[in-house]
């Protein structure tokens, strides 16, 4: 067995998909219209649609936002400062660059469906040589 790749929730998957790959430069890999799976090992789902092929029922509408706190997506980039000044203004910060206990530089922000989104710098002990 091995792990493929998560997937997460979108209201929107066209908004989503612009989110991931137009702002945060991601590239898709396919696209299936209410799933779309990108290079970096990560895909969207329209809400909808998912919770129907999974749970066989179609979906009540909801009203709160789709990221709930329990989730933190992950990604580095190498020129953090760079990343921070092209991102921001253009997505909701839950915070600006901050250096973490473990000596990591990161900044937080929200995804369209108000998933939380994180950008630090790789680890020293992660950097290639």
């Amino acid at each position: 067995m091995r792990f493929v790749n998560p997937i997460i929730f979108v209201r929107n998957v066209g908004v989503a998909t612009a989110f991931y790959r137009d702002l945060l430069g991601l590239t898709v890999k396919s696209d299936h219209g209410t799933i779309v799976i990108f290079e970096q090992r990560f895909a969207i789902h329209e809400a909808t649609a998912l919770i129907e092929t999974v749970w066989g029922a179609a979906a009540p509408p909801r009203s709160e936002p789709l990221g709930q706190r329990n989730l933190l997506l992950y990604f580095e980039d190498e020129d953090i400062d760079a990343c921070f000044a092209r991102l921001s203004g253009k997505v909701e910060l839950i915070h600006p660059i901050t250096e973490q206990a473990w000596g990591q530089r990161v900044f937080r922000f929200y995804d369209p469906d108000r998933h939380a989104v994180e950008i630090g710098e790789p680890l020293a002990e992660d950097k290639d040589p």
